[in-house]
């Protein structure tokens, strides 16, 4: 038995994630947030370990969909496509009483470094390649962690730092051990 359910043992089954009278999963999409910040510790990792379970399962059951979609239409939706001429886009197509739509978006990469040289062509011809580009410069964390104390101090009024989504997990001690 889960160390989580073994929690609630002496209250009956000990099957039963949690007393019939505890709220469920379902039950915190009305709650205010309030409510369920005043909840015990036990049943919020119980809840959050449901919500995680749950998730899973959804994910892996809609892998399954999305590829028994695309095994059924995948083959007319690019027949479509090629009848019009384009290797990407949105065709529209009927199966009974729907309308399937079927999107292959484009994804677009460019070469850096082919780019620079092309921004470095139209710099040297007079013309300002921020009208063909959008041109922009990043700092990987890792690489600025590296530098010596005067190159980062240089570079200091450009750095801004935001935090970014807090994420808590409750663990049980037991499941520490």
């Amino acid at each position: 038995m889960p160390a989580f359910q073994s929690l609630f043992t002496h209250d009956g089954d000990p099957f039963m994630p949690f007393p019939e009278n505890a709220p469920r999963v379902d039950d915190l999409i009305s709650m205010p947030p309030q409510d369920i910040a005043a909840l015990p510790v036990e049943l919020l990792a119980i809840l959050q370990h449901e919500i995680d379970e749950t998730t899973k399962r959804i994910k892996a059951a809609k892998a399954r969909l999305d590829g028994a979609l695309t095994i059924r239409y995948a083959t007319r939706a690019e027949e479509l496509r090629h009848e019009s001429g384009k290797d990407t886009g949105t065709v529209r197509f009927d199966d009974g009483d729907f309308t399937v739509v079927a999107d292959l978006p484009k994804r677009v990469a460019w070469d850096q470094s082919k780019l620079s040289a092309m921004v470095e062509r139209i710099r040297a011809a007079g013309d300002d390649p921020a009208e063909y580009v959008d041109i922009g410069f990043k700092v990987p964390e890792r690489k600025y962690s590296a530098w010596p104390e005067g190159i980062r101090k240089g570079f200091e009024p450009a750095r801004t730092v935001r935090p970014g989504s807090l994420k808590i997990a409750l663990v049980s001690q037991e499941a520490d051990q």
